[in-house]
């Protein structure tokens, strides 16, 4: 075999929308769509084995949290703080490139502020907070430029 086939080489420098990024959708299920368990663990999961998005399904929960569940189903709800601390643990144990959470966002003002917060806290540093304008593509940063760091999109 040859020992150059080992190192790929991908330029990872150009705009984030250049590159197909492994998303998961219904990240938290461990089965059905309509009657299995939401679980945080799946995060755990599918971010080791390399996915870069992740789909957080955010709902009013009792108590004021917000929980990740499948709206209108039988799913079992899971704390969003339990997921969010389960990212933050995972993200970047295997792979430095960023993590996008895509989060459906079905909760109150009240329960907005409070995820947030704990992206806020939960993430700290990690998380992305600049502004980018969406006129111009080309302008995106590049993965590399995002090592390290969570964004969010809704």
């Amino acid at each position: 075999a040859n020992p150059l086939h080992r190192q790929v080489h991908q330029d990872m420098q150009q705009p984030l929308c250049h590159y197909f990024i492994a998303s998961s959708h219904n990240t938290y299920l461990s089965g059905d769509q309509l009657l299995s368990q939401s679980r945080a663990d799946m995060y755990a999961r599918v971010l080791q084995a390399g996915c870069r998005c992740v789909e957080v399904d955010c709902w009013d929960g009792p108590d004021g949290e917000p929980v990740v569940h499948h709206g209108y189903t039988l799913t079992s709800k899971i704390l969003f703080r339990d997921v969010a601390e389960t990212i933050n643990k995972y993200a970047f144990i295997k792979n430095e490139f960023p993590v996008i959470l895509s989060i459906e966002n079905h909760c109150s003002i009240q329960q907005q502020k409070k995820i947030a917060q704990y992206l806020k806290e939960i993430f700290g540093d990690k998380l992305d907070l600049s502004s980018v304008s969406t006129g111009d593509p080309r302008q995106l940063p590049s993965p590399q430029d995002l090592k390290g760091k969570i964004l969010v999109k809704v």
